[in-house]
């Protein structure tokens, strides 16, 4: 008797499972060479063109470029700035990291993947920083609504203390779903956009709604 056949991934699925494996190479380098770590530090929020140390260590990592295109350009970018800002992570960050990946190594049962449009966006990430008191939450609403109407450029010269914040508090940042929406924020930020604001108001207000449940049950 034959077993069934997998569900094929889509497409989207399969780019994210690639930039897991990015977000990883750059998790595991940072832990193990700390000249390596320093390196891609040293490129938190300037422009690709001013990461010299950088290349040695992503160019190999990059996707295989077909053919001159700006999407190509913001793809490449995108990897450089999460790659800088995951070196950039405190020690706490750091080391709740190293915990995650020695669990999961002495488990025999993986975790079950979650489908790329369920994983935490910035949107949701800054909406627990709310909700555990680190920003005030008019400010974490007033930096959402300014960062979505931002160049590429400048929104990646904020990311390096705004994560830095959140990750210093506990709050999660989901590296692989920050890589693909820098990867698409020229071409179809509006879309990017929408998402992280949806994501910050269902956050913030999760709590009401289950209480709600609760008097109303």
């Amino acid at each position: 008797m034959t077993s069934a056949s997998a569900v094929p991934k889509s497409k989207k699925q399969q780019q994210f499972d690639k930039h897991d494996v990015f977000v990883q190479y750059i998790v595991d380098l940072c832990a193990t060479n700390t000249k390596a770590q320093c390196d891609l530090r040293s490129g938190l929020g300037r422009p690709l063109e001013s990461c010299t140390y950088l290349h040695r260590y992503l160019v190999p990592r990059l996707p295989q470029q077909d053919h001159p295109d700006q999407q190509y350009d913001d793809r490449r970018r995108a990897r450089y700035a999460v790659a800088s800002l995951i070196a950039a992570r405190p020690r706490y960050a750091r080391d709740a990291d190293r915990a995650a990946a020695a669990e999961a190594e002495e488990t025999s049962t993986p975790l079950p993947a979650t489908e790329w449009w369920k994983r935490p966006n910035l949107g949701s990430s800054l909406a627990q920083g709310a909700n555990k008191k680190l920003l005030k939450p008019t400010t974490a609403e007033e930096d959402l609504h300014l960062m979505v109407r931002q160049s590429s450029e400048a929104l990646q010269l904020r990311l390096p203390a705004l994560t830095r914040h959140l990750l210093s508090g506990g709050v999660r940042i989901d590296w692989s779903v920050l890589l693909d929406d820098l990867s698409w924020w020229n071409k179809d930020r509006d879309r990017v956009a929408t998402r992280w604001l949806e994501s910050y108001f269902r956050v913030r207000t999760l709590e009401d709604r289950n209480e709600t449940q609760k008097e109303n049950g």
